[in-house]
């Protein structure tokens, strides 16, 4: 075995160790569902970042285009549009820390799922109740758009549990409850048909996919309705003090434009994140 096999080994043995360890505590604190095998929970905790900084990243507007700019300097792909994954409620904003899900298909139909009176293998609920407060589910489906990934109901155990929102890639359905409950969701697509008997999950809290971009557990979600981006959890302070650099500059040049300054005074700092 080569040394890269040996460390990944080693570091995914002492993953498991420190998820059952989790996993015991969770329970007694009476956190977990019980629907969804241990084994295929990844992991339950992962480093959080300082909600002071999350606090500051909230208090921005129209975060996701200087996120993904600033992501593109890193050279990190981490941004999707919303011309791919869109908000079913326009005009939310969302920014925390993603805890995740993957699902793939059933192999019997639907029909005979049904008769045959299989359990329903979808179940967000475990991932909801070892969240913490404040974190933003990414389920990943695929992108499948046929069926609901993500409904009405699951929306309402995720808002009782302080989930700050969902973003899915995939479709979501119960759209007129999900505006009811005011739950900030974005998706692929929307549809009526129910994911019951065609999908099942898979695994939380491992690394999924949101269109073409990874998201691992832990990384800072912010969504709003310019698209979704998806900053790693170590390059989060480093990324807010960029944005906050940006911000503060492009304020000074709003100012000078509606100011009339001299094309001589605006020139200089013309497209000047991107220099």
């Amino acid at each position: 075995m080569d040394d890269f096999a040996e460390k990944t080994n080693q570091e995914l043995a002492a993953q498991r160790k420190q998820r059952d360890v989790d996993y015991a505590e969770y329970d007694k604190a009476g956190r977990i569902w019980g629907l969804f095998p241990r084994e295929r929970i990844t992991t339950i905790s992962f480093p959080r970042i300082d909600k002071s900084i999350i606090k500051e990243f909230s208090e921005m507007q129209d975060l996701s285009s200087s996120v993904s700019d600033i992501l593109d300097s890193f050279g990190i792909r981490g941004a999707v549009a919303s011309s791919h994954v869109k908000p079913v409620i326009p005009g939310k904003q969302i920014v925390g820390q993603a805890v995740t899900i993957r699902s793939i298909p059933e192999r019997k139909t639907t029909t005979q799922g049904y008769n045959d009176k299989d359990f329903i293998r979808m179940v967000t609920r475990d991932m909801y109740y070892i969240a913490e407060e404040g974190d933003i589910v990414v389920a990943d489906f695929g992108g499948n758009l046929d069926v609901s990934n993500m409904g009405g109901q699951s929306c309402s155990v995720a808002k009782s549990c302080g989930m700050a929102g969902s973003v899915v890639n995939g479709a979501v359905r119960d759209v007129g409850m999900i505006k009811e409950l005011d739950y900030p969701v974005w998706s692929k697509g929307t549809t009526p048909l129910t994911g019951k008997f065609r999908m099942r999950a898979i695994e939380i809290n491992g690394p999924v996919t949101l269109h073409d971009i990874l998201i691992m557990p832990g990384d800072l979600i912010v969504a709003d309705d310019s698209g979704v981006c998806a900053i790693p959890y170590e390059l989060a302070e480093k990324v807010l003090e960029k944005l906050k650099s940006i911000l503060q500059a492009e304020e000074h040049m709003r100012t000078l434009i509606f100011d009339k300054k001299p094309l001589d005074e605006l020139r200089p700092l013309y497209r000047q994140r991107y220099k």
